[in-house]
């Protein structure tokens, strides 16, 4: 991963985007989810055969859920982002 200046971010281990939009970002990892949020949020190119997204807005925050931490607990992963 790589942050420059709060406004664009390079991420690999992307397996699928789960949604976007112009405040949050929940992308699929493959140690996770990863819900990013700001402002403005732009998914410039995802590749999803390289397992590779760049965003571009403000980032405010980047928060990460464990799968194993998930599945321990008997709870989906949405359902444990969005509580």
């Amino acid at each position: 991963m790589a942050i420059s200046a709060r406004k664009t971010c390079s991420l690999t281990g992307i397996i699928d985007a789960v949604s976007f939009d112009l405040n949050e970002v929940l992308l699929e990892t493959d140690l996770g989810m990863l819900m990013i949020k700001g402002s403005e949020l732009k998914v410039k190119r995802l590749t999803l055969e390289k397992g590779e997204v760049d965003l571009e807005g403000r980032i405010d925050s980047l928060t990460y859920s464990d799968h194993s931490s998930l599945s321990a607990k008997g709870e989906s992963l949405l359902g444990r982002l969005f509580k």
